[in-house]
């Protein structure tokens, strides 16, 4: 349902990104002893997001999202979103509960520190659906108030700053479990409640469709380059 409230948030938002935009989080470097700390304390996260921080994503299993690259304070924000349950998920909420801030810090910084892989593998989706993909990426559909995910998640859905991850090259089935969590209620905590009005507007369809194309493009920090 289209109103008012969504339109006002819609037109915020977009203000708030171009603000963010040019105002990037300027965080200290983490040192090589705050790294050293965050890869212990990483072990943990080692069998679900893989030694180099990249995930994973088959049939076989839930995915686990690339966390190689994403922003340091965007990462730390999700942790303490698992612990305080603004985010829905039993295995993090019980990793999450096993680290101090601290350890948060140092997590997030390592994770942050590690290069992104880039996407080697076509998503097994028509090419009907691919450029269905990109035109949410980066048109939107505004005949359904749908806005275009660079709005907020800036050029290339490269991130913007620690409210906005990199999306780009992210797993693709991640993507789709995290726009229909949004759908549900199940994932909070967003700015303006942006994510929840958007995916409200996405069928399954349109979900599968811009989690396949997002799942093609090339990560901010890509160790490698991949074609689109």
């Amino acid at each position: 349902m289209i109103g008012q409230p969504f339109g006002r948030t819609v037109c915020f938002g977009l203000l708030v990104t171009g603000m963010l935009a040019g105002s990037a989080t300027y965080a200290a470097s983490p040192d090589k002893e705050q790294l050293e700390r965050g890869k212990a304390a990483a072990a943990a996260c080692v069998a679900c997001h893989q030694a180099d921080g990249n995930g994973l994503a088959d049939a076989d299993h839930s995915p686990w999202p690339r966390l190689a690259g994403l922003d340091a304070t965007y990462l730390e924000k999700q942790l303490k979103a698992f612990q305080s349950g603004d985010r829905e998920n039993a295995e993090m909420e019980s990793f999450a509960n096993m680290l101090n801030d601290d350890q948060i810090a140092d997590v997030s910084a390592y994770y942050a520190s590690l290069p992104a892989r880039a996407p080697t593998d076509k998503p097994e989706v028509s090419e009907d659906v691919l450029e269905r993909g990109k035109q949410l990426a980066i048109s939107g559909d505004w005949n359904r108030y749908i806005v275009p995910c660079m709005s907020c998640h800036g050029p290339d859905s490269q991130g913007v700053g620690s409210e906005f991850p990199d999306i780009a090259g992210q797993h693709p089935e991640y993507i789709q479990t995290q726009l229909q969590a949004w759908k549900d209620g199940t994932r909070q905590g967003d700015p303006l409640d942006l994510m929840k009005a958007v995916s409200d507007r996405l069928e399954q369809s349109d979900m599968e469709a811009v989690s396949a194309w997002l799942g093609t493009q090339t990560p901010a920090n890509a160790a490698s380059s991949a074609s689109d």
